[in-house]
């Protein structure tokens, strides 16, 4: 079994994948920014590097999902395989930063890896606003997040929003990181714990 966390740049997938992993015993398993070949270049010039970049975040997630289905244990995942694919990749298209044959070459890609690999028992969708987006990424103060502009991240959430709403390969959640502080405040936590015990094991219905 595996669970992931999906979200906009800021949201908290990561603090949220490490707090569920210590509350409920799963394995995390984390995207590793600072060893990502790519990231700092594609924000400097997002045109030039946008293929790449996605190419190397799809690879990466195809091995650790195989990876997934040869253990034992239940893992949680701080980022999906759809998202790249259903939403950055087509948000850089759209915007003039990813050339029509390199998105329909990555696309066709995805589509074959997507057919070899299982989705999750869980999808745990944060949503959040822009303001709470920017002020998270501002208190994490990664120097290569500097350059992100508004309008991007405007049209990131409008993909997440459509592509949530859409999803229907396994069961979903959704939590407001507007509404629930479960970063600082035990009780928002423990009601995102009851929300996945309620989809995993029926239970707290």
């Amino acid at each position: 079994m595996y669970l992931a966390v999906a979200g906009n740049i800021g949201s908290g997938k990561t603090t949220l994948t490490t707090l569920l992993s210590k509350h409920m015993g799963f394995e995390p398993q984390y995207e590793d920014p600072g060893n990502n070949p790519y990231l700092f270049d594609f924000y400097s010039d997002m045109q030039r590097w946008s293929f790449n970049l996605q190419v190397y975040f799809l690879n990466t997630r195809l091995r650790q999902i195989t990876q997934i289905s040869k253990a034992s244990k239940t893992v949680i995942l701080d980022r999906t395989l759809y998202e790249d694919a259903r939403i950055f990749a087509p948000n850089l298209h759209a915007m003039g930063l990813m050339a029509k044959r390199d998105y329909e070459n990555y696309l066709l890609l995805f589509e074959t890896v997507a057919e070899l690999i299982p989705p999750p028992d869980l999808l745990i969708y944060l949503r959040g606003s822009i303001p709470a987006l920017v002020d998270q990424i501002q208190q994490r103060g990664r120097e290569y997040e500097d350059s992100i502009r508004l309008d991007y991240l405007r049209r990131l959430n409008e993909r997440y929003e459509a592509w949530y709403e859409s999803y229907t390969l396994g069961k979903k959640i959704e939590v407001s990181i507007d509404d629930l502080n479960f970063k600082e405040n035990p009780e928002d936590l423990g009601k995102i714990v009851n929300q996945v015990k309620a989809e995993l094991f029926g239970l707290f219905k």
